[in-house]
């Protein structure tokens, strides 16, 4: 699923979508985006995978049943990642493309051909021009700036299209959620969870403060139940289970009462008389 834009006819024959492993602003690990054709856009892609699942196109089977979703991404996030990089090993101004260049991803420079990225990247970085060339190096107080206003842009979609967070995700299922309205707290806290996931970890909690966020902290574990001192006296029977042996429970099932029934029955003279058996047991043959 991609918007249109994402698969725009190409302009040029060398100027077609491409799907490409980047790395990942916040783990560094290897992540699939998409150039839509030219470059001048960049989506994420996320997949939705599910055992045993395949699609049916046309008459034939296709054995990958993932589900493709293709949103847009500010290739800025990206870039931030070499930035923050190139600071700590090097620390200088720099030409930009000299900064997005990185030997396991190629097609990471596409980042700059990115629509406006040359005209926002002042938002993450202070900017020296000499002669005609520009030179960058990270800033973190401008990027927390600008985090701070994509943070607040992403509160608002939130409520705009009324989607519940803190308590309300809660009780919505249990009571009217227009019962409880979410503090501002609950929805800055969520936007930055989800701003977490495009940058690195330490920036992640430099956003946190610049935020005026508390951390979070886990409770601190219960004490453990005290355990009732166990006597060194040896534990006695109270009683002697000894008289509840076999042979006591023999006479007492001899001496249980008999119901009339069975006192009727056993006056009866039973003299002559043969037991059920013997008018199913075979009968012997006779000699001839």
């Amino acid at each position: 699923m991609a918007p249109e834009a994402a698969i725009d006819p190409p302009k040029t024959p060398d100027s077609e979508p491409l799907f490409t492993k980047l790395r990942n602003p916040s783990t560094g690990e290897a992540t699939l985006y998409l150039f839509n054709s030219g470059a001048q856009q960049l989506f994420e892609v996320k997949a939705f995978h599910e055992e045993r699942r395949s699609w049916f196109i046309g008459q034939t089977v296709q054995q990958d049943g993932r589900l493709l979703f293709v949103t847009p991404m500010d290739p800025l996030f990206l870039i931030l990642y070499y930035l923050i990089k190139a600071d700590k090993e090097q620390g200088k101004f720099q030409p930009i493309d000299q900064v997005v260049l990185d030997s396991e991803y190629p097609d990471c420079p596409l980042l700059l051909k990115c629509a406006d990225v040359k005209q926002y990247i002042q938002h993450i970085t202070e900017e020296k021009e000499i002669g005609s060339q520009k030179f960058h190096k990270y800033s973190q107080e401008k990027t927390l700036k600008w985090l701070k206003k994509k943070v607040n842009q992403t509160v608002k979609a939130l409520k705009s299209n009324n989607i519940l967070v803190g308590e309300r995700v809660l009780a919505s299922t249990f009571i009217n959620s227009k019962q409880i309205t979410d503090a501002q707290e609950d929805y800055v806290r969520y936007a930055h969870g989800l701003i977490s996931e495009y940058i690195p970890e330490d920036l992640s909690k430099e956003l946190l403060k610049y935020l005026g966020l508390p951390e979070l902290r886990s409770p601190a574990p219960e004490p453990p139940l005290k355990k009732k001192k166990l006597s060194d006296v040896p534990v006695e029977p109270q009683e002697d289970y000894t008289k509840f042996n076999s042979d006591n429970l023999k006479t007492k099932k001899a001496n249980t009462k008999m119901s009339a029934a069975q006192k009727a029955l056993a006056k009866v003279d039973k003299s002559g008389m043969k037991s059920i058996s013997a008018f199913f047991s075979s009968k012997s043959k006779t000699s001839k």
